[in-house]
């Protein structure tokens, strides 16, 4: 067995880590290993047209390498007084997001390496989790959600895409199956699926669709409805 996960990544059982090589090939690797990727971000720009106004400001919690943020800022150009902060708790992540910002310093972007549980927020028109709040405990997932809708202006979203489990044991046996055909036609190895696999035990823990729902409602949400759904990926849009 090796240890890599493809894409220049190495990692170790149970001890996945999103700083050093993740964070320099992590573009490359997460538009490869998550099914439309990419074409959730062009989904979650076009709703941005509903939500974010002359002077909104967005959130996006687990920015990553700042390619969301970025892209929002962008299509949202003609709303420059719009304010686009991306949050995430990987300096190393951060660092590459600043460097992305150099070339794109006509946008109204921030950059912040922080716990969101610890960011004091300004109020928001919309805020983005982008396969994010998977990988925050599960001792503490509610608490975030519930700080995101409260700084949440009335009428503003929250986009929570994330992995999902499936309704029982059947479903569930079937998406993995799935999802593991997906990604070996993206070019992965049995070895490279296998030490993934083994590298995110206790580490990723994805919520079924229900409990996702569940958890956006307990915070104070009410209006939600699913947005994309490919297998055991989907993106909710709840708005306040």
């Amino acid at each position: 067995m090796n240890d890599t996960v493809g894409d220049g990544i190495g990692a170790q059982r149970g001890n996945w880590k999103f700083s050093g090589e993740t964070a320099a090939n992590f573009d490359k690797h997460v538009s490869k290993s998550v099914p439309l990727y990419t074409e959730g971000h062009q989904l979650i720009c076009d709703i941005s047209d509903f939500f974010i106004k002359p002077d909104s400001v967005i959130y996006e919690v687990g920015c990553s390498t700042g390619s969301l943020t970025l892209k929002l800022a962008k299509h949202n150009k003609n709303k420059p007084e719009a304010r686009f902060i991306g949050v995430d708790i990987e300096p190393d992540m951060i660092e590459v997001a600043n460097q992305k910002a150099q070339t794109h310093s006509n946008l109204n972007t921030e950059f912040l390496s922080d716990d969101m549980m610890n960011v004091e927020m300004i109020k928001a028109d919309m805020i983005v989790c982008y396969y994010t709040v998977q990988f925050i405990k599960t001792s503490v997932r509610q608490d975030l959600i519930n700080k995101l809708y409260q700084n949440l202006n009335w009428g503003g979203s929250l986009l929570l895409f994330e992995k999902v489990r499936g309704a029982d044991a059947r479903f569930q046996d079937i998406l993995t199956s799935l999802y593991t055909d997906y990604k070996l036609r993206a070019g992965y190895s049995a070895d490279d699926i296998v030490t993934k696999s083994q590298s995110l035990k206790g580490v990723l823990e994805p919520f079924s669709s229900q409990a996702n729902i569940d958890m956006l409602k307990r915070a104070g949400f009410s209006d939600i409805n699913t947005v994309l759904k490919y297998l055991c990926f989907e993106g909710f849009l709840a708005i306040k």
